[in-house]
């Protein structure tokens, strides 16, 4: 009997051997799923993904306090999604927004609000904003009220490539990064694979990336089928916040270098 544990014991430490290994400088992606905190079925679906998916939660949603309680506990980030004024009167930033007519007071009011209405938020990324976030001003005001909190940070989800949201944060000493990659702008699937590997491969020549999907039937699917896959390609999926701590004090500007890219 002893005789046969060992054997078995050596056949998986064998098998746990011949798994492919990431090395600690491997290419380093993160995934945030946008627009969480309506739909049970699309968050149900979100936590399951394999890996430390951030989930970013719509303030003041019937689903924020479930979505920010579970997440954790599956080993997945919690992110606020601020809603940021766009472009257009025809597209409000809804509940929770913030927009130019704010004050500074109200705009710390509205944040303090919005990250109390979801529990255990890790960082802030913006919802539409393609007005806001082209406004130093603002942006400032919002980079200090993080700063104050001193344990969150911020994703500029770069609906605009004017936006100064994420130099604004740098200046502030607000922990940032960027989007890099929309992986359903068409929820084709060819298209979502594409982007994809375009997102794999902006890792592997920056030693990091990030991207940003929705809880579309198409991007979910996809992404069940691909994570499981990610580390036989020498890849990793971490939380935002390690990505960020990996990433070298010159990466904004060797981001903004390389749009012509993305």
């Amino acid at each position: 009997m002893i005789c046969r544990l060992r054997v078995f014991c050596g056949i998986l430490l064998a098998a746990f051997l011949l798994l492919p290994a990431v090395a600690e400088d491997s290419p380093r992606i993160s995934i945030i799923i946008d627009d969480l905190g309506n739909l049970r079925a699309a968050a149900d679906r979100t936590l399951a993904l394999d890996g430390p998916i951030a989930c970013a939660v719509l303030p003041h949603t019937p689903l924020a306090q479930y979505i920010g309680k579970r997440a954790p506990q599956l080993g997945k980030e919690v992110l606020l999604h601020l809603p940021l004024q766009p472009i257009g009167e025809a597209l409000p930033a809804g509940l929770g927004g913030i927009d130019l007519d704010n004050t500074r007071r109200q705009l710390a009011g509205i944040l303090t609000a919005n990250l109390n209405s979801i529990p255990n938020v890790a960082g802030v990324n913006t919802h539409m904003g393609s007005l806001l976030t082209q406004h130093p001003g603002h942006m400032h005001w919002l980079m200090t009220e993080l700063q104050r909190r001193g344990d969150l940070f911020f994703v500029d989800s770069r609906t605009t490539a004017s936006s100064v949201a994420q130099r604004m944060a740098a200046e502030v000493g607000v922990p940032a990064t960027r989007r890099n990659v929309f992986l359903d702008n068409s929820t084709d699937p060819r298209e979502i694979d594409r982007e994809f590997n375009r997102l794999k491969a902006l890792a592997r020549l920056h030693g990091s990336a990030v991207a940003i999907g929705h809880p579309y039937d198409e991007t979910l699917a996809y992404l069940e089928w691909v994570l499981p896959r990610l580390r036989g390609e020498g890849i990793e999926l971490v939380p935002v916040a390690e990505l960020i701590r990996h990433q070298a004090p010159t990466r904004i500007a060797d981001y903004q270098a390389v749009d012509s890219l993305e």
